[in-house]
């Protein structure tokens, strides 16, 4: 996506990938491009986000607890920091509308937060909607 994101005419040929030239428009105004997220969290995902990746993205409910991600993202943040990159940023998916466990990820310093919405009419979903932007206030 790199490639794509910074050349008129992006062509790559790796290991895992390969393609031809291809042409992607309009590209990002972030420059130099858009943060790569890396999902998951499994072992590993740490390792992923070092070598690819701007920040990471774990789901909400195959964590053990608030503790087990502030743990896992301040060791992150900390081998960044060796390595001399930047710091990654923690984006929380699936997390629950409940404003105690909101309070209690922004104190383990997660980034963001993002809700899931499911509704099979408008008025369901206006209410979810309401009910995640009480959450900022």
């Amino acid at each position: 996506m790199r490639v794509a994101w910074a050349e008129d005419e992006a062509e790559y040929h790796g290991e895992h990938v390969d393609f031809d030239p291809l042409w992607s428009w309009p590209k990002p105004v972030r420059r130099p491009h858009p943060p790569v997220l890396v999902g998951g969290n499994g072992p590993g995902v740490e390792d992923r986000v070092l070598a690819f990746g701007d920040g990471w993205m774990p789901q909400c409910a195959p964590l053990a607890s608030v503790e087990e991600l502030a743990g896992r993202a301040t060791r992150l943040r900390l081998r960044a920091a060796q390595a001399g990159r930047e710091r990654p940023s923690v984006t929380l998916f699936g997390v629950p509308n409940d404003p105690v466990l909101v309070k209690r990820f922004a104190e383990a310093e997660v980034d963001r937060c993002l809700f899931p919405v499911r509704a099979d009419d408008e008025g369901e979903l206006l209410k979810q909607l309401d009910e995640a932007a009480a959450l900022l206030g």
